[in-house]
């Protein structure tokens, strides 16, 4: 295997503003590489033309799975770059504070590595998170060409209520297709019973079972008021 050195002033990486918090374009900064503050539309930090970074803590992941953006992200770095990467940062024993179920987070994880073809990455804290961007911008392979592209934000209600389905236990891209067939809309399936969720082709009884547990069961998070609802009255 060769290895090629490249001198740290002479890499570049293109950094969303909104990571500036995270502590890392200053931690790249403080070894030399030019770094540039854009509002990015896909991704956190463009480390070569058709290479992207998406960056998440452990408890952004969660929660990007739970609210449907993570296969929706997934997808428009697939259609606009060549190289997509998932970078998750943090300690994964977190998974086991943040939620009662563990599964949830590497299944998302699988889709994302077998379904995309989007590489996962761990990286335990920013200061390794700087030194994989580091290592990645000096890969002189990659193709060459302009950093940064127009996109424009998605709109595709299509692709959000696929990427809603696709955050459930068990649902893949076809099932959450054929889920759609049979109630029409994401909230017609989230309040759908077992009985007929069951009935989908390609999903079953457990698969639907576990879909319910997953909607009903209250989060750790949830502070119940003094007050009563309808049903408790």
């Amino acid at each position: 295997m060769r290895y090629i050195i490249v001198e740290i002033e002479k890499l570049r990486i293109i950094v969303d503003e909104r990571e500036k918090k995270s502590g890392i374009p200053k931690l790249l900064a403080a070894i030399g590489v030019k770094t540039e503050i854009k509002t990015l539309v896909i991704g956190d930090y463009i480390v070569a033309p058709e290479t992207v970074v998406e960056r998440k803590t452990i408890a952004d992941l969660l929660s990007s799975i739970f609210d449907g953006r993570l296969f929706d992200q997934c997808s428009r770095l697939t259609e606009h770059y060549q190289h997509p990467i998932l970078l998750v940062e943090g300690n994964v024993d977190e998974i086991e504070e943040l939620t009662d179920n563990p599964l949830i987070f590497y299944g998302a994880l699988s889709t994302v590595a077998l379904e995309f073809k989007i590489p996962v990455i761990p990286t335990p804290s920013a200061t390794h998170t700087a030194k994989l961007l580091v290592s990645l911008s000096t890969r002189k392979e990659l193709t060459k060409g302009p950093f940064l592209k127009k996109i424009k934000k998605s709109n595709n209600i299509e692709k959000q209520q696929l990427s809603v389905l696709c955050s459930l236990p068990g649902v893949a891209e076809k099932s959450a297709i054929r889920l759609l067939e049979k109630f029409g809309t994401p909230l017609d399936v989230l309040c759908a019973p077992v009985t007929e969720l069951a009935k989908t082709p390609g999903l079953g009884e457990a698969k639907a079972k576990k879909i319910k547990k997953m909607l009903q069961n209250k989060n750790k998070n949830f502070k119940k008021s003094g007050q009563k609802t309808l049903h408790e009255s």
